[in-house]
């Protein structure tokens, strides 16, 4: 890949208390092309500030990747049990995409 590996970054900030949401699982996956199928890529677990730092880099040939976080256990009352967010991804960049995290609502950005 022109300039590094593609890689894949995130956190969560649950916004109802101003604190790192802790313990939330979060899967990556991976495809490559619009019409492709999701392929599973990695797992990862929220830390102590809310991070996943153990993410690998993206697979040759990824076109868009997907996290899926698992908010319902960390919530006590979700409405949104859980959140999906897809991206586009070009090879050699580093895509770093935080949660805002609320019961009732969620909002994603890409970060630095």
């Amino acid at each position: 890949m022109a300039g590094g590996a593609t890689s894949v970054s995130t956190h969560i900030l649950d916004t109802s208390i101003g604190r790192p949401a802790v313990g939330v699982v979060v899967e990556l996956a991976v495809r490559s092309g619009p019409g492709a199928q999701w392929t599973a890529h990695a797992d990862s677990l929220t830390d102590a500030d809310g991070r996943c730092k153990d993410l690998p880099d993206l697979p040759e040939g990824t076109t868009h990747a997907r996290l899926r976080f698992e908010t319902g256990p960390y919530l006590t009352h979700a409405f949104f049990p859980e959140v999906a967010v897809a991206f586009a991804v070009e090879p050699g960049e580093h895509y770093h995409v935080p949660l805002l995290l609320t019961p009732f609502g969620y909002s994603v950005y890409r970060g630095s």
